[in-house]
């Protein structure tokens, strides 16, 4: 499986267990909740080893009144990016991983029957560069969008045909991100490559990589249609 180098797909043996599970037919929706929680994670204790790094922040007193030195995150300016609404499955567990609140933003992307190409439908990135009028005296000023977080942690279970996350991908640049770690459970090998290739800003973590994506494009094995899984919509 030859793949970019920005892409990382875990080896963590729970995780690919927890996978399998997730993969059943049989599993209800608590469970498949739980699954998804408990797999993403892992994805965040993986991609955040690598994509954050430690910093020093001052000193504290421990209980007995012994000074440390203390210590958080950098870049401290993150942001949660859930695609909705798939990738809000995956927002406790991430959040619980980080020392600090931050805050999540959310873009709504669905893809069009036809053709499966994404169309954005929610947006509520703080002054979004394409929400500008032509007449704003913003939209004539070149200089960088200071409502910008500097990494953006894009979240969404499934990579399909990679399309959807491509757009998000763009739409995160148009803001003024520097850095995306998009996290996915699963993805298929057209779709990562796609996300993967679509900037050098991105690094990509996930569960793991099928090979296929059939002519719906849903992803074969796969684990069908998560968001419907997740909010009990099956049958829709």
């Amino acid at each position: 499986m030859s793949l970019p180098s920005n892409v990382h797909i875990s080896t963590h043996p729970c995780l690919q267990a927890k996978l399998s599970q997730l993969r059943s037919q049989s599993t209800t929706p608590r469970e498949t909740r739980a699954l998804v929680e408990e797999i993403a994670s892992i994805l965040g204790v993986e991609a955040f080893a690598q994509g954050l790094t430690l910093t020093k922040t001052g000193t504290d007193r421990t209980p007995l009144g012994v000074e440390y030195e203390t210590s958080s995150i950098d870049p401290s300016d993150l942001a949660l990016v859930p695609i909705l609404r798939s990738g809000l499955g995956m927002v406790d567990a991430i959040t619980s991983l980080l020392p600090t609140a931050v805050p999540i933003y959310h873009l709504g992307l669905f893809r069009e029957p036809v053709g499966l190409q994404p169309v954005e439908y929610y947006n509520n990135l703080p002054f979004h560069k394409s929400a500008l009028s032509p007449s704003s005296p913003a939209s004539t000023n070149p200089t960088t969008n200071t409502a910008a977080s500097t990494l953006a942690v894009l979240l969404d279970p499934i990579i399909a045909t990679g399309a959807t996350a491509d757009a998000a991908i763009q739409t995160l640049r148009d803001w003024g991100v520097q850095r995306v770690i998009m996290i996915s459970v699963l993805a298929s090998m057209e779709g990562v490559k796609r996300v993967a290739e679509s900037w050098e800003g991105v690094q990509v973590w996930v569960g793991a990589v099928d090979e296929k994506v059939n002519e719906k494009g849903m992803i074969v094995p796969g684990v069908g249609d998560i968001g419907d899984r997740l909010f009990v919509a099956l049958g829709k």
